[in-house]
């Protein structure tokens, strides 16, 4: 089978940086989907794992996570899906990845594909969309208050692929009052089209802002990307006992500004639940057929604002390029072969 890999991280200029490369045909096992793959969507964690993660001696490393395809074959242990099923999903960071015609992944993972998307439109959705809903319910716990606290949560990063999700079903899932930062024109208004309530410029002081928006010092905030050069100012507007969760890796993390706050802080990454294969791992399941019914629903719309033609590495790599720039806006997505 056809599928794009690397067998040694370089900079995604270098003419090897990514592989057309042929594969043998993967065997559904276990709880294993094996999936055809229809379109795949590319994430801020495929530029950082083809940059600083070597693959095993020999060995030719296959990117990507998000996907959407039909089901072609299930292993002996699988109870929620069938072959002919549309499906969508995240994949698991310690295994091979979804640029390949055919992929396997655990059914504790995979959701239906939402009916009313086409399989591009829909494989913009399931890693962000975890991620979000699992930072929000999960590590947040957004549905307990914060005494004294604005019912309020600000979103840093509101435009990327995290924050464009997480505004949605913060505003379909919650009473929450959603602030979103955004620093250029053309990504404010798209906060602003995906329901945030309110947009903040994160290239300038954040806490006089959200002051002077009169809601009170918010309960929650989800830092998505810069997290190190927004976190003073991220501790001066966070409500006394309010919760911080963040997603992006920085250098350093001095939460000690928080302690006078008796602050907590919470990390989310949405690979633990499949990576440790937790009691609770079907909950991924769950959450993404949850999204698709707000998605089909029109509550929920798909972030895909880049489509990159079809999946080979030439393509791959502008993609990847376009993610370095640090600048987009939603989700890149390349669908075929």
């Amino acid at each position: 089978m056809r599928a794009v890999g690397y067998d040694k991280p370089q900079p995604i200029s270098a003419e090897t940086s990514l592989l057309d490369i042929e594969l043998p045909m993967p065997e559904a096992r276990g709880h294993d989907l094996l999936v055809e793959i229809k379109a795949v969507s590319v994430n801020p964690v495929d530029v950082k794992v083809r940059a600083n993660v070597a693959p095993e001696p020999g060995q030719t490393k296959v990117l990507g996570w998000d996907a959407a395809g039909v089901v072609k074959a299930v292993g002996p242990k699988v109870t929620l899906f069938k072959p002919g099923d549309a499906v969508f999903y995240a994949g698991a960071i310690n295994r091979q990845g979804t640029n390949a015609e055919f992929h396997l992944v655990d059914e504790r993972i995979v959701g239906r594909k939402p009916s009313s998307l086409d399989f591009a439109a829909a494989a913009a959705l399931p890693l962000t969309s975890i991620t979000a809903y699992e930072a929000l319910f999960d590590r947040l716990d957004v549905n307990a208050p914060v005494p004294s606290a604005a019912n309020a949560i600000l979103v840093v990063g509101g435009a990327g692929g995290v924050g464009s999700i997480a505004i949605q079903i913060a505003r379909a899932l919650t009473d929450l009052t959603v602030i979103a930062t955004a620093s250029r024109p053309e990504t404010q208004q798209w906060a602003k089209d995906l329901g945030a309530h309110h947009v903040v410029n994160h290239a300038e002081p954040l806490a006089p802002q959200v002051a002077a928006l009169g809601l009170g010092a918010p309960a929650f905030v989800f830092s998505t990307t810069n997290t190190g050069d927004h976190l003073s100012t991220i501790a001066e507007l966070i409500a006394p006992q309010g919760r911080l969760a963040v997603i992006d890796d920085p250098a350093t993390l001095d939460i000690m500004p928080f302690k006078r706050k008796a602050a907590s802080v919470h990390w989310e990454f949405m690979f633990t639940r499949p990576l440790f294969e937790t009691a609770d791992m079907i909950e991924q399941h769950r959450l993404l057929n949850q999204i698709a019914d707000l998605v089909d629903a029109g509550r929920i719309r798909s972030t895909l604002t880049e489509t990159m033609g079809t999946i080979n590495a030439a393509n791959l790599k502008k993609a990847h390029a376009l993610i370095e720039t640090g600048t987009m806006k939603g989700k890149a997505v390349l669908a075929g072969f």
